[in-house]
């Protein structure tokens, strides 16, 4: 449902005679799914740093002017999505290591987040260098701007500052010649490298790089560091691969287009359609599909059933974003704005509506109103993923768990809240079945409480004492 988010989208680009900020603006587009708050892009000619960032959607942040003064053959791009108070430009990245951007020699965009920051404020601490109400990934670009300012080179800082980075990041950075990319141990954001002309792209999905024409080569390796310049590229394990790749990019957050570890994301979730329809039977007339991300489950369903799809809810593609703040009455209509049932075709019909997960419940809740109210007589959900009862640390908006309605409900006492006819979830088997990756290389912490990179001090944010049926 539209109650996940995704923290983040980057893209980094090195390359001779390459048009280096239209290519990162073209990539942002492409992942734009990832961050709808704000955007920004860093760029280099070798001897100054170049940025502009906004808030908004990309192509409300860039004019072509933009395009054109962002100058050079190295560059860096990155979406947000906020999940903290404040302005949509607060921490907008790439992030600089001077205030002042024209002074600028450093560059740095996130994807991920980090549960601990203990170590880089200690450290930071101990160089005299740690500042006041700095996130996550400002830490970071401090602790690597430390190194740099010691004479090392961006590898070799990044290098240095690794260990001290306790979490989930995929890392684009640069200065004025060398582009690096760097994923963590566990590989729990996803990173692709790709090759472009004589140049390279990495970015947060293959869908950006097929956007561009870029060819797509391979992921960047878990704990692998890429060094691109002029000396072509090269590739440096900084710490032994542990594969935990989150669960929730083959539920959700990737596109559909993408390839992630070498599954088509498309594939994966016509999968969950199949394996929903080994497990639970129903005796419907129409699936329903709530889009986009739904739509390959119901196919599979479909397919494995031989019910019928109607696609009874109609997107409105438009609404991502708005600086016009809707007042309460709007809001709580906000599901109409976003999805318009058409009565002529759920009239007097028995439906199994299809979604991807429930967070808090609550739009869940109004959709099955709407669906009743627009003429169906039996709504049925059927949800591609496990329940999520337990909060996400590593760069997924996720509530606090006591807002997550599985954290306090059983499935019926669910079911009866969203007053659906019945409420069955893909089971945990199921969905590693769909994926089709061993299940150790799998992150599934929202589902099993279970978390592969250790939550240091946040660990007792987490109950176990859950409801598991």
């Amino acid at each position: 449902m539209s109650e996940l988010r995704e923290k983040c989208g980057i893209v980094g680009i090195y390359g001779k005679n390459l048009p280096v900020s239209r290519l990162a603006f073209f990539s942002l587009f492409a992942l734009q799914h990832r961050g709808q708050e704000a955007s920004g892009i860093t760029t280099s000619d070798g001897k100054k740093l170049y940025t502009h960032k906004g808030a908004g959607l990309v192509p409300q942040v860039y004019t072509e002017k933009n395009i054109e003064d962002l100058q050079g053959y190295i560059g860096i791009g990155h979406n947000r999505y906020s999940t903290s108070g404040g302005g949509a430009l607060d921490h907008a990245q790439p992030i600089l290591n001077n205030k002042i951007s024209k002074d600028a020699t450093f560059a740095l965009a996130h994807n991920g987040n980090l549960p601990s920051v203990k170590k880089l404020e200690k450290f930071l601490a101990s160089k005299k260098a740690l500042q006041k109400n700095r996130m996550d990934s400002e830490l970071i670009t401090d602790a690597i701007d430390v190194y740099l300012n010691e004479g090392n080179s961006l590898a070799k800082s990044v290098e240095k500052a690794f260990p001290l980075i306790t979490g989930a990041f995929s890392l684009v950075m640069m200065i004025n010649d060398t582009l690096v990319a760097v994923r963590d141990t566990y590989g729990m954001r996803p990173l692709s490298l790709g090759r472009f002309g004589s140049g390279y792209v990495v970015a947060s999905e293959t869908c950006a790089l097929q956007t561009i024409g870029a060819t797509f080569i391979r992921d960047v390796k878990p704990g692998e560091m890429i060094i691109i310049n002029k000396n072509g590229l090269k590739s440096r394990q900084l710490a032994p691969s542990n594969p935990k790749h989150d669960i929730f990019e083959y539920v959700y957050f990737a596109r559909p287009d993408s390839v992630l570890s070498g599954k088509l994301i498309y594939e994966v979730r016509k999968n969950f359609g199949k394996i929903l329809a080994e497990e639970f039977k129903l005796k419907v007339d129409a699936i329903v599909p709530v889009p986009d991300t739904a739509t390959p489950v119901a196919l599979g369903y479909s397919k494995a059933t031989g019910i019928p799809i109607e696609m009874a809810l109609v997107k409105n593609r438009y609404v991502h974003r708005t600086f016009i703040e809707p007042d309460q009455k709007s809001r709580r209509k906000s599901v109409a704005l976003k999805l318009i049932p058409l009565p002529a075709v759920l009239k007097g019909k028995k439906i199994a509506l299809i979604d991807d997960s429930i967070v808090r419940g609550n739009t869940c809740k109004k959709l099955v109103a709407t669906l009743f109210k627009s003429g169906a007589k039996e709504v049925h959900l059927l949800i591609s993923s496990p329940p999520i009862r337990f909060p996400d640390f590593y760069g997924m908006d996720t509530p606090n768990q006591n807002e997550l309605i599985a954290s306090n409900k059983t499935i019926e006492e669910t079911r009866k809240f969203m007053g659906a006819t019945s409420l069955n979830h893909l089971s945990l088997d199921g969905l590693l079945k769909s994926v089709g990756l061993p299940k150790n290389h799998l992150s599934t912490s929202c589902f099993t409480g279970i978390y592969p990179i250790d939550l240091r001090e946040r660990k007792d944010e987490v109950n176990y004492d859950v409801p598991n049926k």
